[in-house]
């Protein structure tokens, strides 16, 4: 991370000064919007993410020259408690499939104009089982964050924020439980592929694990719940606010990694959009908790970054309007 983002404990992150949007921008946008031709508000929410992306970009006109795709990838110790069908062997088979380009995402990015890339955090180190102490220590979790961070291109005028990982749906269901409250059952869902025996001994790991470390502070329960790659994801978020850099955040895994942040601070998540509504059953409520609508709702939940990826399309699809369109006086109406 930056000086400015390199906090020495956890606890730190929920104070750190970063930077806001620009009001100006987001103001003179509007005005735009209202000058194009066509009835105000009429491009529905299109007009809202004009706004939005000219408030961090702090320019009434942005654009995204440059777009930058993000893949985190992690393994978990609580694989022990049988709560995946496949082996963690996976992650790095699919790491693999990334970087050879035969990946969903990779299809997607192309279509989409973004570039990829794919961060591997020691595959072959997992994480601890959350239901016997904590998954990371905390210089293990900073640690994670600092390479989330690094990762970010500061040249870049979005970041899209994807992950990979065998068990990080059980992970995921963890965090969103400890921060957001509920039933465990409340917030588990099939992942690669659970039946419905695997759906309750996921639940079953899930509450014990919360239990286990309940009282901690959100960003600690990162650290005691989480994995590399979603302390990768927050380190991540945390450089592009650092750099003004909006985020498209991806389905349900990704929006329970930076379920943290929103729980210590939810200003640190200002920047941040929900690419798509993933089909996983935890992820509508998930949204809903942080205040946050997903662009699209495609039945998706493969994760990889590919419903961000998918959602850039319609933020390019927003920023051509919004920059290309016809004033009334320059088409000469009214």
């Amino acid at each position: 991370m930056t000086n400015a983002v390199d906090p020495a404990r956890l606890e730190d992150i929920a104070a750190l000064d970063l930077p806001g949007p620009d009001r100006a921008a987001i103001e003179a946008a509007r005005a735009r919007q209202a000058d194009l031709t066509k009835p105000p508000g009429s491009l529905g929410r299109l007009e809202e993410l004009a706004a939005f992306m000219a408030g961090w970009r702090g320019t009434a006109r942005p654009r995204i020259d440059h777009a930058q795709a993000l893949v985190f990838a992690g393994n978990h110790g609580i694989c022990a408690q049988g709560v995946n069908p496949f082996p963690q062997a996976v992650t790095a088979l699919m790491v693999a499939n990334f970087e050879a380009g035969g990946a969903a995402i990779n299809q997607l990015c192309r279509v989409a104009g973004a570039q990829l890339g794919v961060v591997a955090l020691d595959l072959d180190r997992p994480t601890a089982d959350f239901t016997e102490g904590p998954a990371m220590t905390e210089a293990e979790c900073l640690a994670a964050l600092r390479r989330g961070a690094a990762a970010v291109d500061p040249g870049a005028d979005i970041v899209i924020l994807g992950e990979m990982g065998i068990g990080n749906s059980t992970v995921s269901a963890a965090l969103a439980h400890a921060i957001c409250g509920g039933a465990a059952a409340d917030w588990v869902g099939r992942g690669t592929g659970s039946d419905a025996a695997g759906l309750a001994r996921k639940a079953e790991v899930v509450a014990r694990g919360v239990r286990r470390h309940a009282g901690l502070a959100p960003l600690h329960l990162l650290a005691a719940l989480g994995g590399r790659e979603q302390a990768a994801i927050c380190g991540a978020v945390l450089a592009a606010r650092a750099a003004r850099i909006p985020v498209l955040l991806d389905g349900y895994i990704c929006t329970a990694a930076v379920a943290p942040l929103h729980g210590a601070n939810p200003r640190l998540l200002e920047h941040c959009l929900i690419g798509h509504l993933s089909a996983e059953p935890g992820h509508a409520r998930l949204a809903e908790a942080i205040g946050k609508a997903p662009i699209l709702s495609l039945g998706m939940a493969l994760g990889e970054g590919t419903g961000a990826a998918l959602a850039l399309t319609v933020l390019r699809g927003a920023l051509a309007c919004h920059n290309d369109m016809a004033t009334f006086a320059e088409a000469g109406i009214g």
